[in-house]
């Protein structure tokens, strides 16, 4: 019987075969090696993008203030149309994976150098709030000021009991009254800061604000001194809640100062009236003798009648030039500037018929006849 020939080339082939399903698999390794190197870059870059990166700050600190049932997602969102965090992505999903406590209301001080991975588990500890924010807002008088301050709870209270001289007295400051002389604007403290450094502090910003804007004043102002122009910045603050009108309003009070005509301005008369304006002026309130109704004296009440802005400050060193005698409101914003009696009658017969046809659509969607 004829032996079957012996096929010796088909060994090779096999090996040949394993070869190259070895070099695909050795390639498949590296591709899986490189892909994973890849992937834990990115994810590096992520993080550090996102939790490890400093913020940026224009300062060497800003105070970031967490107000009472703020959440971190509406934190993160925040900080990130600021620019202040790259990836909110990760900084959600760091929070909820290694941050359970709940986002502590209070002020913190955030120190350049600070990540955040650090910012968010300071914001997780109430007792990092350091800061107390004191709220001075411009046109409220300095007793209501003093009362804020007496009622804080991190404030070191040291002036409580003292009359307005035995206060100015401790705070070391030269003048005659305090009205007008303590810069509205948000503060932060230490917890604990005492009333009186407090007030010191607003005291020299005002001053310094007051001394600037006196040194380049417009020309040919009716004051006799810088006191005169924060008397007036202070009557321009309680005139308009809209700063596009600040210097306008100035305009017309420098205007009546220079030809001799009374301001008649009903922030005066309020202001003199103290604990008896009951939130109406009446027609006798008008014609009733105060050292700051401006209807019955001439020029300027002896004090400032609010804690002015520096933007009114600089309003009434800068008034709008014009013929403007009046001003009425519109009843719908802002008001209406009028160089004539006349126009002024009509522009207040235009206010009184909108004050007139909101009072009836009230009345009507209360079910109510006018």
């Amino acid at each position: 019987m004829a032996k079957r020939p012996v096929n010796t080339k088909a060994k090779p082939k096999t090996t040949a075969a394993k070869s190259g399903a070895g070099i695909l698999q050795s390639k498949s390794i590296r591709l899986l090696v490189v892909a994973a190197i890849a992937g834990l870059l990115v994810l590096w870059m992520l993080l550090w993008q996102g939790l490890w990166r400093e913020i940026p700050m224009r300062s060497q600190s800003q105070m970031l203030n967490i107000k009472q049932g703020q959440t971190y997602s509406g934190l993160i969102a925040e900080l990130s149309e600021k620019g202040q965090i790259r990836v909110p992505v990760m900084a959600k999903i760091y929070q909820r994976l290694f941050i359970h406590d709940t986002l502590k209301a209070g002020v913190y001080e955030i120190q350049q150098g600070t990540t955040v991975q650090q910012l968010l588990q300071m914001l997780s500890n109430g007792k990092l709030a350091q800061m107390n924010r004191v709220l001075v807002i411009e046109g409220t008088t300095f007793a209501q000021l003093r009362k804020r301050l007496d009622s804080d709870p991190n404030v070191t209270h040291t002036l409580k009991g003292l009359d307005t001289q035995q206060m100015l007295k401790k705070l070391e400051i030269n003048q005659p009254h305090p009205e007008g002389w303590f810069a509205p604007d948000t503060y932060y403290f230490a917890k604990g800061e005492t009333d009186a450094a407090i007030l010191k502090h607003l005291y020299r910003t005002q001053k310094k604000i007051v001394d600037e804007a006196w040194q380049k004043r417009a020309p040919n102002l009716p004051y006799k001194n810088a006191y005169e122009a924060l008397i007036m910045a202070s009557i321009v603050e309680r005139e308009t809640g809209v700063p596009s009108e600040r210097q306008d309003v100035a305009g017309v009070f420098v205007r009546r100062l220079k030809i001799g005509m009374r301001l008649q301005t009903d922030p005066t008369v309020i202001y003199g009236m103290g604990d008896n304006y009951k939130g109406n002026i009446r027609r006798q309130d008008l014609l009733t003798p105060t050292p700051y109704n401006t209807y019955t004296i001439d020029g300027l009440p002896p004090t400032p009648i609010a804690l002015p802005s520096k933007a009114s400050i600089e309003a009434a060193l800068h008034p709008a030039a014009g013929n403007s005698l009046y001003f009425v409101a519109t009843g719908t914003g802002g008001h209406v500037f009028s160089s004539s009696l006349e126009q002024h009658n009509q522009a207040v017969a235009n206010y009184l018929k909108v004050l007139r046809q909101k009072r009836a659509a009230n009345a009507n969607s209360a079910g109510v006849s006018p």
